[in-house]
């Protein structure tokens, strides 16, 4: 099992190894030492951390007063005095503000804990602070002008980490935390953590709650998890967050009792003898859903991954849903222009004046032009083209029923290539639409990971290989609506068959 990971670091605590607060400044330290590089923390609330980690402090020592008193603590509240930090977008946290990674915004301090943040703090979680993102989560790079600089990769630090998790994901590659909070509506928790070498799962849609502020993110896409360092983490992560809170819009689908139960049971069956494992069927592909090559190193990753799941005793095919890149994205992007135009709108009507010139970058001002552009009957409509592409990606997973036909996962890229260099994508692109879509826009570099938000299936980068330059690439899993178990088992396989560094290289 990892040694390095936040359940790792919670044993210690509850052990009395050290503190929460002494988790905590540690932490702080390591922040304090890479980020003026990094830039991946922004808007830090250490001293009202502080009082939390003190208060966890007071707790875990009453319960040593008690035979069986830590154990049952840790029962209630497993990730109790491990830091973390919130991404830097609409997630509600009494005192700890958000700027939306925009000049616009400056800062919105928040009325309530939103449902989620509070099962986080239910589970003891100590938060610090903020991860960066690039504007309103609308760039697979984080490279945001709010922040007066772009976030850089631990791996590499002229490379991009991804976004719009981008600060999260850094933070936790370059040791700055071990877990942090993360959201994920086109690909924006995978993207990130192929590109730094971490473990990254988006939830199925309506697994977590988005309340009491709002009740789904860009018309059901969005969703928010976490990145991690070990696939246990996500896991137990899930287990004290998933379920839908009061006047969701969406039924949680059904779970299983424990999501670390139903990883190490994974773990379990590669001991078992081959007669007695149940094996995943699981499609495969190397190249883009139009039938597209991918760059040779990713190439090589996926089609190892898929030699390795082969011999667990899985079944794989090369096979890929019946769908094109543009059917995916042409309607995904109008409901996210719509969804950045109506955050906008909100905003400015509340100040009562509209944005200044300088107030928000080339290719969010173009995004809100277009969201503004679309009617009430066309964004229905765009909605409507996302739920039909579900209704054919569906039965390619589940199939006719009969024993050979449907797949329990699908295996394919996170991204078209290794991580990118700063600049290549960053938000000065005057038209939003070419921005993603154009020929040389980031639909080249990123084809696979939308789809999964499109039609709401649970999927996760796995990593997995290095490429030219030691940086991580990773691959990805998706599994059938509401099976995100299987995805985390088959994860934890190959974690366990090819462990991963803890962090980069990256120590300064």
């Amino acid at each position: 099992m990892p040694d390095h990971d936040a359940i790792a670091l919670a044993e210690r605590i509850a052990a009395g190894q050290l503190g929460a607060l002494e988790a905590l400044d540690a932490a702080i330290a390591r922040c304090e030492a890479v980020n003026a590089e990094i830039n991946a923390v922004c808007n830090p609330v250490y001293e009202l951390a502080r009082e939390q980690a003190r208060a966890i402090d007071a707790e875990l020592a009453q319960a040593r007063k008690n035979a069986g008193g830590i154990q049952a603590l840790r029962r209630q509240r497993p990730f109790l005095g491990v830091p973390s930090l919130l991404k830097d977008l609409s997630t509600p946290a009494i005192g700890i503000p958000s700027t939306m990674g925009s000049r616009l915004f400056g800062r919105i301090d928040w009325p309530v804990d939103g449902a989620l943040v509070e099962r986080y703090r239910r589970a003891g979680f100590v938060l610090f602070g903020r991860t960066t993102s690039p504007e309103m989560g609308i760039s697979p790079s984080t490279e945001a002008l709010a922040y007066g600089g772009p976030t850089r990769n631990p791996w590499s630090t002229r490379h991009s980490p991804g976004g719009s998790s981008g600060g999260a994901a850094a933070a936790v590659a370059s040791d700055m935390v071990t877990i942090a909070h993360a959201s994920d509506g086109a690909g924006s928790i995978r993207i990130p953590a192929t590109n730094c070498g971490l473990f990254g799962l988006k939830p199925s849609r309506g697994l977590i709650p988005a309340g009491p502020l709002a009740g789904e993110g860009w018309g059901g896409l969005a969703t928010e998890h976490f990145v991690t360092r070990s696939v246990r983490d996500s896991a137990l992560a899930l287990d004290v967050s998933a379920g839908a809170d009061i006047g969701a819009p969406y039924a949680s689908p059904a779970r299983p009792a424990s999501y670390l139960a139903e990883v190490e049971e994974a773990l379990a069956w590669l001991d078992a003898p081959a007669g007695r494992r149940a094996p995943l069927r699981i499609a495969c592909t190397w190249r883009t859903f139009d039938g597209e090559p991918v760059h040779p190193e990713v190439e090589a990753a996926v089609r190892e991954a898929a030699r390795l799941l082969e011999s667990f005793g899985h079944v794989v095919e090369e096979s890929a849903p019946p769908v094109r890149t543009l059917d995916v994205l042409e309607p995904m992007l109008e409901v996210i222009a719509s969804g950045t135009a109506m955050a906008v709108d909100v905003f400015e009507r509340k100040r009562g004046r509209p944005a200044g010139e300088n107030e928000l970058e080339p290719t969010t001002r173009s995004a809100v032009a277009f969201g503004r552009s679309l009617s009430g009957p066309r964004y229905l409509e765009s909605l409507s083209t996302l739920h039909r592409l579900t209704r054919q990606v569906g039965p390619f997973m589940h199939g006719d029923g009969s024993p050979d036909s449907g797949y329990d996962l699908m295996l394919s890229p996170v991204l078209a290539s290794p991580p990118i260099e700063l600049g290549r994508i960053a938000m000065s692109h005057p038209d939003f639409i070419e921005y993603r879509i154009g020929p040389n826009g980031i639909i080249r570099y990123s084809p696979f990971t939308p789809l999964a938000n499109a039609t709401g299936q649970p999927s996760a980068a796995v990593p997995f290989a290095r490429g030219e330059g030691n940086l991580p690439i990773g691959v990805m899993l998706t599994g059938r609506f509401g099976e995100d178990h299987r995805v985390l088992q088959a994860a934890a396989q190959i974690e366990r068959a090819r462990p991963w560094p803890a962090f980069a290289p990256y120590r300064r």
